[in-house]
């Protein structure tokens, strides 16, 4: 195994590891995941089946963090096929409404407040007090014309060209960077939206402009409208960004694709993930996701729950049948509590998201006393700058990872294989510092915080699982994630799943998610009609994409047609996989009633139907365990694990061949992760990496 030590964006020290490569003339793919916390680079040799990675601090520059990390991987240029990027930054900018374009919104006279209107949606209930999110466009520059279109798509008022012309005459006059245009009914017909578009580039308009009829072609004004506008402030600095990255890559001499994870688990062109800034909200996380498929599907797992543990925070998703479950609609920039979602704190953005649910519960997730004294843990994270006080960059506030160090469950010499060292004597003195105010043992408050992390993540886990119908004790967790494998027995032990699964290399586990993505496109074409000549609809969408998806450049998709449907008079619809029109209604009468308990016998409309495209890549063989150099026998520490403070055996993951075997208590250290499995638990060496069981 080829070792060699280099150094991250900030100079410390980290090392790039090597499985099997050769000297050989290779052809690889590259996987950047952008965490809140770390920045994880996979590169995977398609001719050996083995991979390079590096974890290096997540950097205020991440394109130039992304540079360093490749050319201390000494990638050849030549070599890479495809850069595959996740990235936070569009969610990240949605937090902190910083880089945000300066937009404006044309819409409908009459229609001007449609943002702030929005549903009757308190992320309160009973607080009179509660605020929605400020709209990401003021009142003053958001600007209407006379025009209307019926449902129908039926022209009721005439948009003239000189009314368009004037408005976008006010818009290049006061310098807007980007331009959000949404008409009442244009999924409906969309001749005005694109007059309007074709107005601003006949006066100069030079900036983003995103017209709702081809960011979310569906009805509902306010969702429709909160989309494309999210959509239009992300794109300026998304393409920025993007340009910039791909400059830097050349500059390398990579001229290999640089595509960009969406939040449905797809992969977007650059040109793509920049035109629809939108669909990378949930880059990072769906890339997990996708990375777990491919090892359910290796191993022939029908049913997997997902665990990822980072620094920032914990996510979960369920796996039922190879496929996870997908969501349309979601709150960029929301309040989570326990894992849900908190209705109206965010920003509506509608499109396929993985059903993922997300607690702040991550390794730098802080600990804190409330005004009672009590204990809590999270949401505030100390992420990346300044980090866990055992980091030594400057943290203070004690953090789970803090915790767990002081817990002798994470060891200070091990992180990236030692060479990011790790200061317990900070960790046991922003411990003290909370241990002097809650009168408690310091070792007594470590395990306090970690239990109450156990069961905040317990939460995300029951969201998933048995508040969708699911039992938890019928699947198996691939824990994963820096953090992951250091909870997963406790979080196991709390929700009844009795097999872990820890792949090789848990904590840059979403970044060879992206390694194995496919391109993907979805597409979407309003009905609003009975069950009945749908195939007919989708034959004239099915024209659509093919001409899409060859001006991108992939000729060669598959087709995955789905339904969006509801009981005529509901106010939501459920997502439906399209088996011909004869099976809709009893479709959907089936999966109503597994989700709610109940259907009835009123008739069933169908508001949707939807195309996603995807442009099968070859996909990586998975990645298997070499044969140690030498047997390194485990030594052994105090440690916290399974309810008591005790000595356990610590294994070196790299010492270990396949089919070795062992029982809990004990600690398995990789490069990237620790692995703790609790007392009565079974672990075995595989060749994906570590399976566990009860």
């Amino acid at each position: 195994m080829n070792r060699r030590a280099v150094r991250g964006a900030d100079g410390l020290p980290l090392r790039g590891r090597s499985r099997g490569l050769t000297t050989a003339r290779r052809r690889v793919v590259v996987g950047v995941d952008v965490g809140g916390t770390f920045t994880d680079i996979v590169v995977y040799d398609s001719s050996s089946a083995s991979l390079k990675i590096l974890k290096l601090p997540t950097s205020t520059a991440p394109s130039k963090a992304i540079l360093h990390g490749l050319r201390a991987l000494s990638i050849r240029p030549d070599e890479v096929l495809l850069l595959a990027h996740a990235t936070t930054l569009a969610t990240n900018s949605l937090l902190t409404r910083t880089g945000l374009a300066r937009t404006a919104l044309v819409t409908n006279r009459g229609f001007r407040d449609v943002l702030e209107i929005g549903r009757q949606r308190r992320p309160e209930l009973y607080d009179l007090s509660t605020r929605r999110p400020d709209p990401l466009v003021r009142r003053r520059d958001r600007l209407t014309v006379a025009g209307r279109v019926g449902h129908n798509g039926a022209i009721i008022e005439p948009l003239h060209e000189k009314d368009a012309r004037g408005v976008a005459r006010l818009i290049v006059e006061r310098g807007f960077e980007a331009v959000a245009i949404s008409f009442l009914n244009s999924y409906a017909n969309p001749a005005h939206e694109r007059l309007m578009r074709d107005a601003l580039k006949s006066e100069g308009y030079a900036g983003h402009v995103s017209i709702s009829s081809e960011v979310d072609p569906e009805y509902r004004e306010f969702e429709r409208t909160s989309t494309t506008v999210v959509n239009a402030v992300l794109a300026p600095m998304m393409a920025g960004y993007l340009s910039e990255l791909s400059s830097f890559l050349r500059g390398l001499g990579i001229r290999a694709p640089l595509c960009v994870m969406n939040s449905d688990g797809g992969m977007s062109t650059a040109a793509g993930a920049a035109a629809r800034p939108s669909m990378t909200i949930e880059s990072g996380p769906a890339a997990g996701v996708v990375a777990s498929c491919r090892l359910a599907a290796r191993l022939g797992l029908p049913r997997v729950l997902t665990f990822d543990m980072g620094g920032t925070t914990a996510k979960a998703c369920t796996i039922d049948g190879a496929s996870p479950d997908v969501t349309r609609e979601f709150e960029a920039a929301g309040r989570v509590h326990s894992g849900r979602s908190i209705t109206g704190s965010g920003y509506t953005v509608r499109g396929s998201f993985i059903d993922i649910a997300e607690v702040s519960a991550g390794g730098g997730t802080i600990a804190w006393l409330d005004e009672a004294g009590r204990l809590q843990v999270g949401p505030r994270s100390a992420g990346s700058q300044p980090g866990p006080a055992c980091y030594g960059k400057g943290g203070t506030e004690p953090t789970v990872t803090d915790a767990d160090v002081v817990s002798g469950r994470i060891s200070p010499d091990h992180l990236l294989g030692g060479n990011m060292k790790v200061d317990g004597e900070l960790a046991v003195g922003a411990l003290r510092r909370l241990s002097s105010r809650y009168g408690a043992p310091i070792a007594e408050i470590a395990r306090d915080v970690i239990r109450l992390v156990s069961d905040e993540m317990s939460r995300a886990i029951s969201i998933v699982s048995f508040e969708r119908g699911r039992d938890p004790r019928d699947f198996d967790m691939v824990a994963f994630g820096g953090a992951g494998p250091v909870h997963a027995c406790d979080l196991a032990e709390a929700v009844g799943v009795r097999r872990i699964l820890v792949p090789l290399h848990a904590g840059v586990f979403s970044a060879y998610g992206l390694v194995a993505g496919d391109v993907t496109r979805t597409f979407i074409a309003p009905v609003m009609a009975a069950p009945g000549g749908l195939k007919t609809r989708f034959e004239r969408l099915q024209v659509e994409v093919e001409r899409e998806m060859a001006r991108e450049g992939f000729p060669r998709f598959a087709s995955e047609l789905f339904i969006e449907a509801r009981y005529a008079g509901q106010g939501h619809e459920l997502l439906l996989r399209y088996d011909g029109d004869q099976r809709v209604t009893t479709a959907f009468h089936e999966k109503h009633k597994a989700l709610y308990g109940y259907s009835l016998s009123d008739s069933v409309q169908v508001v949707n139907i939807g195309v996603k495209a995807r442009s099968a890549r070859a996909q990586p063989e998975g990645v298997s365990m070499a044969a140690p150099a030498r047997r390194v026998p485990p030594h052994r520490r105090d440690a916290w694990v399974g309810g008591a403070t005790q000595q356990v055996d610590v294994f070196t993951r790299d010492a270990l061949r396949v089919g070795d075997e062992g029982r809990g208590p004990c600690v398995i250290e990789e490069y990237d992760s620790t692995l703790v499995v609790n007392p009565d638990w079974k672990w075995v060496a595989e060749s994906y990496g570590t399976r566990v069981e009860r």
